[in-house]
Formats: C-alpha cells, sequence, structure tokens
C-alpha cells in the first residue's frame, strides 16, 4: 500500500527529473511546497510558468533573454571587437559576475560531444562564424569548459576562425589565487607554465 499521496509521489517524480536533484532532494523539495503558504507556492508556479513562457535566447547571442536582444548585446558600453564563447548561459552569468570582462559573448548551447550525438550542428557554430564575417570583431576569446569536450569544442572552432582573419584566444588557466602547488594537478601547472604572463 502506498504510503504517500499520488499528488505527493507525483511532485517528488518532478522533481528527481531535475539535474543534481537526487531522491531524497526531490523529497526535502516537495515537503518544503507542502510547508509554504498556498501563496508562496502559486508564486513559485507562477514564476516557473513565466520563465517557460517569457524566456528565449537572444538572437545575435544566444544569451538568455525577455525580447529579442539581451541587455549585454543592447549595451553600447561594450567592447563590441571582442566575443568571448561560452558553452552555456550559466558560464556567461558567471563570468559576469566575476565583472572584469566588458566584451560580447557568443553561447553555444552546449559541446561537441561525439558520444552523446551533439555535432556542429547542434551548436550555434554557424551564427557565431557570421558575426565574425559581418566585421568589426577583432578577437574570439574560447571560453569553454577545461574538459575534453570543452578543449575539443575550443580547437573545432578555432580551426574553422582560422580562415576568417580574426585573433583566437583562450582563458587563461592555472593555479588559482590562494593554492599551494604540491595540491595542483599536472593540467593545472601544465597551464600556468604555458599561460604564464610578464611580472
Amino acid at each position: 500500500m502506498d504510503q504517500v499521496s499520488e499528488s505527493v509521489s507525483n511532485l517528488v517524480e518532478h522533481f528527481t527529473k531535475l539535474p543534481g536533484i537526487g531522491k531524497k532532494s526531490a523529497e526535502r523539495l516537495a515537503y518544503h511546497i507542502l510547508r509554504i503558504s498556498e501563496p508562496e507556492a502559486t508564486a513559485l508556479a507562477e514564476a516557473i510558468q513565466s520563465v517557460k513562457q517569457n524566456v528565449a535566447y537572444c538572437n545575435t547571442c544566444f544569451n538568455l533573454t525577455e525580447g529579442e536582444r539581451c541587455g549585454i548585446c543592447r549595451d553600447i558600453k561594450r567592447d563590441t571587437t571582442r566575443i568571448l564563447v561560452v558553452e552555456q548561459p550559466r558560464d556567461l552569468m558567471a563570468l559576469e559576475t566575476a565583472g572584469t570582462y566588458r566584451g560580447l559573448y557568443h553561447v553555444l548551447l552546449g559541446r561537441l560531444a561525439p558520444l552523446e550525438g551533439i555535432g556542429p550542428e547542434q551548436l550555434t557554430i554557424e551564427s557565431l562564424c557570421r558575426r565574425v564575417r559581418e566585421g568589426g570583431i577583432e578577437e574570439i576569446i574560447m571560453g569553454t569548459n577545461p574538459t575534453l569536450e570543452g578543449d575539443g569544442t575550443a580547437l573545432y572552432l578555432s580551426n574553422i576562425l582560422a580562415d576568417l582573419s580574426v585573433k583566437v584566444t583562450r582563458l587563461a588557466r592555472g593555479i588559482t589565487s590562494g593554492s599551494v602547488l604540491e595540491h595542483a594537478n599536472r593540467e593545472m601547472l601544465t597551464d600556468a607554465i604555458t599561460g604564464r604572463q610578464p611580472f
């Protein structure tokens, strides 16, 4: 005999479909929803519905937006000669939070992963090339994640962009501030040495 109501079981099941949410976390979320007031629960449901109805990808850079172009693409104070390429909108948000980059972005909406069936056609690579061909772009900065797929995607893009006469760079990697050399892995040390800068 079921010990939990069908509605609660259904809610738990939906929460487990969210990334990073296991059964225990899903149950905690479901019981939290049961404890909050009805107006709070309704506000959460309306926020989810609003996101699904109103948020889309920017026509230019594929960041999330509620209009045709995102706020970054509309910002006339941005450096329009540089485009930083990232995998997902959340990567863009992390970089924006740092507050040091003032150029434009391009979101690929993924990374090349042949084993998962994700090829160049599933990404926004052609749109990036079109932006470069339109002129005015002096530098493309690869900001893909430092993973096998992310590095493979960056290499693929750099080969395509080589024909478009634009400077291609990548984000520096290596030892983070406050860390100790003995705890750094081989890849971090290699990136730190090859990406060194004048003192």
